[in-house]
């Protein structure tokens, strides 16, 4: 909305720093500003409401924590400390009229909501399990249909394959190619580092290959957007972790965001110029804004507890970001946290199963998500399955959820810089 207002009194008005609204480095400094003063203002009173009325965690394992710390009591669903914390700057300063900023709002409120769902049901009608999860999953295949059909549909949404910059009368010049519509995305650590779905389904033919192109880039969307937000979901379980990590990811995504929207940048590193995404890196900014802004209160020990209203939230956000700017084939990269949390548990579950049909009680790790293998003993383990073999014991030191946390946070600014290094590593 202020976006349109000082846009107005720059060009009718010319009222004096109303053209700062234009620079997109402007409003995504703003956005930061924002929504970091939103989630911690707006966070303090909404953790007195939550207390007042007595919704707090009640689920929590406190067995699994060798240090004794207290979970019990602790408010949760301060995911819409972080939901409220974006959408207040991109609703001042975004611009609603791009397709882009509308599809990150959809993404934030779609899956808010369904997280919401999981965890009313949990908190209010005190069933551990929450929302049935076809119903999660049905939310997320709905959200990447409606991402990737909007991709397609939209007169809007176009790139410029190929952005040259030359120079005449000793002023650089941009030169683009004709705006198209293309299922073209970038793949890491590759020289020519562009693949174009549709080239898989040369076999087709003309105009086959084209639309199998289309409808293989929805289905991966679906997918990115199922699996990263489940991912995220699985790293929510410590103190400050998936907000810290999901935090990192942002800025990654955010910087992936402003080269792709930038014609020269673009052009340097040789990768596509996608015209509108700028309003991805002002929502990708109040997104790590308000992340940073809710560990005022999420870190350890931690005030408030994100949900699944966070944890599914921030998953969707960070997937169909990555999928509008056409970088979804870094997101093992970016999100490898996440990829390592989600593996663990399908191996530790296949192995477990496999075992049974054996008669025997087995596991790779003491326990998963992977993150909980480093608090878990082994005497736990033993105690709740006893004669239980272990393949990975790992040290038998128990390390502190913080500590646990921070390595996490380590291990996911690597990733980020290595995401980020791929645009020159090819």
């Amino acid at each position: 909305m202020l976006y349109y207002l000082f846009e107005y009194l720059d060009n009718c008005c010319d009222v004096p720093g109303a053209g700062m609204f234009t620079y997109v480095s402007f409003r995504a400094i703003f956005a930061i500003i924002v929504s970091l003063i939103v989630s911690i203002w707006f966070g303090k009173f909404f953790i007195r409401m939550l207390k007042r009325r007595q919704i707090s965690e009640t689920q929590r394992d406190e067995s699994i924590d060798p240090f004794n710390t207290q979970k019990k009591g602790v408010p949760t669903m301060g995911g819409i400390i972080i939901i409220v914390s974006i959408l207040v700057p991109c609703l001042l300063i975004g611009k609603l009229k791009n397709t882009y900023m509308i599809l990150m709002i959809v993404t934030t409120i779609l899956l808010g909501v369904i997280g919401f769902a999981d965890d009313y049901i949990k908190t209010f009608k005190k069933n551990k399990e929450g929302l049935k999860g076809w119903y999660k999953v049905f939310g997320q295949v709905l959200l990447g249909l409606i991402v990737g059909l909007t991709l397609r549909f939209s007169p809007e949404v176009v790139m410029n394959e190929r952005v040259d910059i030359k120079i005449e009368d000793n002023k650089e010049v941009v030169v683009k190619t004709p705006d198209v519509k293309s299922t073209r995305t970038t793949i890491p650590f590759f020289k020519n580092n562009n693949l174009n779905y549709a080239d898989i389904f040369n076999f087709l033919g003309e105009p086959y290959k084209y639309w199998a192109g289309w409808i293989f880039f929805v289905i991966v969307t679906v997918f990115v957007v199922t699996a990263v937000s489940n991912g995220s979901n699985l790293n929510d379980g410590m103190d400050g972790m998936a907000a810290g990590n999901s935090s990192i990811m942002g800025v990654a995504i955010g910087i992936l965001a402003y080269v792709s929207s930038n014609a020269v940048m673009a052009d340097y590193l040789n990768i596509m110029f996608i015209p509108g995404s700028e309003e991805v890196v002002v929502f990708m900014c109040a997104f790590v804004g308000a992340l940073i802004g809710f560990l005022w209160y999420n870190s350890y020990p931690a005030q408030i507890f994100m949900g699944d209203t966070g944890s599914l939230t921030i998953g969707g956000i960070i997937a169909v970001s990555a999928v509008i700017i056409h970088k979804e084939l870094l997101l093992p990269v970016i999100c490898g946290v996440f990829l390592w949390e989600s593996v663990s548990v399908i191996l530790q579950r296949f192995y477990y199963k496999m075992g049974k049909r054996k008669g025997v009680s087995q596991r790779i790790w003491k326990r998963t998500p992977i993150h909980d293998h480093y608090r878990t003993s082994l005497s736990l383990v033993q105690k709740n399955d006893p004669g239980c073999k272990v393949m990975f014991k790992g040290s038998s030191q128990l390390y502190h959820e913080t500590k646990i946390t921070f390595r996490f946070w380590i291990v996911s600014i690597m990733l980020a810089a290595i995401a980020i290094l791929t645009l020159k590593i090819r």
